[in-house]
């Protein structure tokens, strides 16, 4: 495993969106506005449920972010697939993190359930990701995760069997 810090703030995943954290040609995570976290509170390769690599991470909810003025007009609510393509990315900065190769691919998601809500006056996310399986061989770097979304502690998005690869190619 790669000796990287277990936490990371706004600065540090700048650095990543840009390639610079894990290398040129490895797992990147998105530049804002598609970034949908401010920092990593805390991350390994054998911690979680099942002792096979967590995340946890936070997205601070302000008022003025890009999605709430079209996603619905005088009814705001931020995207629903913006929370899952933030588990997404956490699962492929994991896998960047512990100093495997590659750009990381979203593969798919087995299971998605919405039970609430991102309003405007909403003031964090929480995101938790919980992996099943990290496996590394001569052919496939992939990551299997489960995940949840907490807003201001409540648990929002649940999502089981999130697939993220990573890619020389």
């Amino acid at each position: 495993m790669a000796e990287y810090p277990t936490s990371f703030d706004k600065d540090d995943l700048l650095k990543c969106s840009r390639g610079e954290l894990f290398g040129e040609g490895n797992a990147q995570l998105p530049a804002p506005p598609m970034l949908m976290m401010d920092r990593i509170t805390d991350i390994s390769g054998d911690g979680g449920l099942h002792g096979k690599g967590h995340v946890v991470a936070e997205f601070d909810i302000t008022p003025d972010l890009w999605f709430f003025d079209c996603h619905f007009p005088n009814n705001p609510i931020m995207p629903g697939c913006l929370g899952l393509d933030g588990l997404w990315q956490l699962t492929g900065f994991n896998l960047g993190w512990r100093g495997w190769q590659g750009r990381g691919y979203a593969l798919g998601v087995g299971e998605v359930k919405l039970t609430g809500m991102v309003r405007p006056d909403r003031k964090m996310l929480t995101y938790k990701v919980d992996f099943t399986k990290a496996i590394q061989t001569r052919r496939l770097t992939m990551g299997v995760a489960n995940g949840i979304v907490e807003a201001d502690g409540e648990v929002i998005y649940q999502v089981t069997d999130m697939k993220v690869a990573l890619s020389e190619s």
